[in-house]
């Protein structure tokens, strides 16, 4: 564990190098998609043209619902680990923390919601972090659940799964309290985590079975863009579709050498939804998809941000903690309703290399001998004698 810690550390002293590699990586998958797709495209780009505006506008307020479900499953797992926050306040730092995935480098992510938060007063970074592993988790499971219990409707010959069964195997040790509370724990030391209580099995097969809902939401939200195309899909293709949404998110978040996925997440989408439809609108879709879930996680984090800046907020009760040994997750109340004056975008910027650095930091701070504290303590205590 030192020694990749150490080595994540001497990475992120090369950032530049990281974001110049991710550079040419995308560039050089963009290059392929598009010479690989030129074909499909003579058919794709008449149908962008003419997409149908109400289909796409349905399509968008269901994605948009999407997001909004998917913030409230965080804030529920938050709540259940003793930290209540917002929901306005947790649809910002999703909604950045997503965005921020275009940024070059994997780093962002976190750091851009954990800064998001700290405008709030809000710092318990290990818990914070703890959730967004465990939040991915979730997801990425639940999303394979829904993909291969949809498969019974389009068959099983072009469907990756044993990539897939391989991934829900790993989740499922993974995220068992006796696995992941120790695990995450031993982590997240360095950045503070004393004590992680594990959450719940209710609490943990409840999130489990939301996230599944949440990927039928997202699946219908395909389901309108492949409409708004011209195809002709079946609503008992839902499924499949939330399915597809599922893999082409785990894609995405698995591939490190390009920003957010671009271009390898719609290629598994592509591949994927030819299933269903044809070349034309499948490459129509991938491509429509990436555009509007963009857009719509912008235009939720700008309202976000606007409705809690003009409109009234509830009034937060203190909790009162209890005294004792420090622990991981305790209820945390907003000191001000108020936004500080922190500029987010710095802070996501100089923030997140701290953090991969934080352990390095306090290595290299000097310590005090202990005859030279015994020495300074009984020279403070003779003062006061003879005063």
């Amino acid at each position: 564990m030192g020694r990749l810690r150490r080595g994540y550390e001497a990475l992120a002293r090369r950032r530049w190098a990281i974001v110049t590699i991710q550079l040419v990586a995308l560039a050089v998958v963009l290059f392929f998609a598009g010479w690989t797709f030129r074909g499909a495209w003579h058919d794709a780009e008449p149908r962008l043209r003419d997409a149908d505006a109400s289909d796409l506008a349905v399509s968008s307020a269901i994605l948009a619902a999407y997001y909004l479900l998917f913030t409230v499953g965080w804030q529920r797992m938050l709540a259940a680990w003793g930290l209540r926050i917002p929901y306005l306040v947790a649809l910002q730092a999703e909604m950045t923390s997503i965005l921020a995935k275009y940024v070059p480098g994997t780093v962002w992510i976190p750091a851009a919601r954990i800064a998001a938060l700290q405008r709030f007063g809000i710092r318990n970074t290990p818990l914070v972090l703890g959730s967004m592993v465990m939040e991915a988790g979730l997801s990425a499971l639940a999303g394979v659940l829904v993909f291969f219990v949809s498969l019974t409707t389009v068959g099983f010959s072009s469907a990756p799964v044993l990539p897939l069964l391989a991934l829900a195997l790993v989740a499922i040790v993974g995220l068992h309290p006796r696995i992941f509370t120790p695990g995450i724990r031993r982590v997240l030391r360095p950045f503070g985590a004393t004590e992680m209580p594990p959450l719940p099995y209710p609490t943990l097969l409840g999130l489990l079975a939301y996230y599944c809902f949440t990927w039928l939401v997202g699946g219908t939200a395909l389901w309108f863009l492949l409409r708004a195309l011209g195809g002709d899909p079946s609503v008992v293709n839902i499924p499949y579709l939330g399915g597809i949404a599922a893999v082409g998110a785990i894609v995405a978040f698995l591939s490190l050498i390009t920003p957010s996925g671009l271009g390898v997440r719609e290629a598994s989408m592509y591949g994927l939804l030819l299933a269903v439809t044809t070349k034309g609108v499948a490459l129509g879709v991938t491509v429509l998809n990436r555009l509007t879930i963009t857009a719509i996680e912008a235009v939720l984090l700008l309202v976000g941000a606007l409705v809690w800046r003009y409109l009234p907020r509830p009034q937060l009760e203190r909790p009162k903690l209890e005294t004792g040994p420090e622990k991981f997750a305790e209820p945390v109340a907003l000191s001000s309703t108020q936004p500080t004056d922190l500029r987010l975008a710095p802070t996501v910027y100089r923030f997140s290399f701290d953090l991969v650095a934080l352990r390095a930091r306090r290595k290299r701070q000097p310590t005090v001998p202990g005859a030279k504290l015994q020495e300074l303590s009984e020279g403070k205590f003779s003062l006061f004698a003879r005063s």
